[in-house]
């Protein structure tokens, strides 16, 4: 799909596409909790109508941009605190205790700390939550995760998010929360409901919006995907499997759930 794309390119010659949007669907890869993760949704504001004819809620610019980023909310409540152990071995704690919501058991299946060998920064720990999101089309689309940077956090993160970018329809795999700990004396508190983390979607031709949908786990998707899951554990550069992926794609994955 790439290369014909690339040689449509090449000769100048704009590919035609089924409709004026681009279809991008999504599903949660587990079987427990599921209710937790709620649909990603187009980005929106609540403000007071405009009284201005010079107001930014008239900016063809900021609303071109903010109609095109889709927000996934978090699912859980935490307050999470870091140290170093006796050992200088990185910890994390569930600050909140007996009043927490989570049961630590399941924070901890949830919440990892990275191998400080692989931190960006010695002294800056990476944590990551493997979430259920899987993103996926049946055109080429890139997909970029990003912090929430339309919303405003009353406990602003004491750190980063690490965003990524990745071709969704070669690539669709379960997407990571990755936070990077600038200031380890400080809480990160996560609250449910909350702008997490946003998308954007880049196509072939930046003009025709996106739509979003559920879609079906058919067994060719759940296979497809199952060929990606965890490749990291076994290689360096997996993007370099690109290749190998596309040539095993059925050359359609995405048709929206029915309920």
């Amino acid at each position: 799909m790439i290369e014909a794309l690339r040689r449509l390119v090449d000769l100048g010659r704009k590919p035609r596409w089924n409709s004026r949007a681009v279809e991008v669907g999504w599903f949660l890869d587990t079987d427990k909790a599921g209710f937790i993760w709620d649909e990603p949704k187009r980005v929106k504001r609540d403000d007071p109508a405009p009284t201005h004819a010079k107001s930014v809620n008239h900016c063809p610019a900021a609303l071109d941009h903010e109609a095109r980023m889709f927000e996934v909310p978090c699912p859980i409540d935490a307050r999470l605190r870091f140290k170093w152990g006796e050992k200088g071995e990185p910890l994390l704690i569930n600050a909140d205790g007996d009043h927490a919501t989570i049961r630590p058991k399941h924070l901890g299946q949830m919440v990892a700390v990275v191998n400080r060998r692989e931190w960006r920064h010695p002294e800056r720990p990476i944590i990551q939550i493997v979430t259920p999101y899987v993103f996926v089309t049946d055109e080429p689309v890139y997909m970029t995760q990003m912090p929430p940077i339309g919303a405003y956090l009353p406990n602003p993160w004491p750190g980063i998010l690490i965003g990524g970018r990745l071709p969704i329809h070669v690539w669709p795999r379960q997407m990571m929360w990755a936070f990077e700990w600038y200031d380890i004396s400080k809480d990160l508190i996560l609250k449910r409901g909350a702008p997490w983390f946003y998308l954007r979607f880049e196509t072939y031709d930046p003009t025709r919006p996106i739509k979003m949908f559920e879609a079906e786990v058919s067994p060719e998707l759940k296979a497809y995907v199952q060929g990606i899951s965890s490749v990291s554990n076994y290689v360096n550069r997996t993007f370099s499997l690109f290749k190998t992926a596309q040539s095993r794609r059925p050359k359609r994955l995405l048709s929206r759930k029915t309920r």
